[in-house]
């Protein structure tokens, strides 16, 4: 058994429910949204419309919770550590595990994470650091029911590991590739003082570089805008882990 495999089967017992950033190192995260099959083509023509924050891995056939592709064996109904659940836009109570909230209609999709080419950025020479989620002004392209504004993962860096982040992420296309803005935060509208994520920032330090790239959480911002009935998400920084390896996944 792989140390994925044994991380995925202490999820499906609850013996660990927090974040899995900068955990299992070398493995493909992945952001997951579960709609019911009405839903699952609006939302399929949403990511393929908005590539950088929503990288398509993998779509489950209808009321199939194992990733076959990806995670062959898993459960996507109990092997993530926290669910987001949405109804009609307003969310829920996060849950540990969502058994009773599947039916044979559920299909699942597995959005690339950003979370994934950390340690290929730390190889290159760019610490981890703090990353913050945040909302901005950048419309996604609208899919059916599925809009609203584009959510993105800020990391501060200096000018040259900007660089070096910008050319490395481009390879990871599937978990998210290059950055979509650096530089202002205003230019993109994203909002320091209210982060999704992270501790609120007044400015920026001097000397550091803010590099923003597309973030897996849009989908639940899209939630919030078009209002499905039911959609169930990862909670932000509790991913899917798969079984992909990131240093083979993406452009050589």
């Amino acid at each position: 058994m792989t140390a994925v495999q044994k991380a995925r089967l202490e999820m499906r017992r609850n013996e660990w429910t927090g974040p899995t950033k900068h955990q299992l190192p070398g493995a493909v995260k992945c952001n997951l949204v579960i709609l019911p099959k009405a839903d699952a083509y609006d939302f399929l023509v949403y990511c393929v419309h908005n590539p950088k924050p929503c990288p398509v891995i993998e779509v489950t056939e209808p009321g199939d919770p194992e990733p076959k592709r990806s995670a062959p064996g898993a459960d996507l109904r109990t092997d993530l550590p926290r669910y987001a659940v949405y109804r009609n836009g307003e969310r829920q109570e996060d849950r540990l595990e969502i058994r009773e909230l599947w039916t044979d209609d559920s299909v699942a999709f597995l959005i690339g994470s950003g979370m994934s080419f950390d340690d290929a950025l730390e190889r290159a020479g760019v610490p981890k650091t703090g990353t913050w989620v945040l909302n901005t002004t950048l419309e996604t392209v609208p899919a059916g029911k599925f809009r609203g504004p584009m959510v993105v993962t800020m990391r501060l860096m200096t000018p040259s590991q900007a660089i070096i982040a910008t050319q490395l992420t481009s390879r990871f296309v599937y978990t998210h590739g290059a950055p979509v803005h650096i530089g202002d935060p205003a230019a993109i509208g994203a909002d320091l003082a209210d982060p999704i994520v992270g501790s609120p920032l007044e400015a920026i330090p001097k000397g550091l570089t803010p590099v923003f790239w597309g973030c897996g959480v849009t989908p639940q911002s899209a939630a919030l805008a078009s209002a499905p009935e039911l959609m169930i998400t990862h909670a932000p920084a509790h991913s899917f882990v798969t079984d992909l390896v990131d240093d083979q996944f993406c452009i050589p």
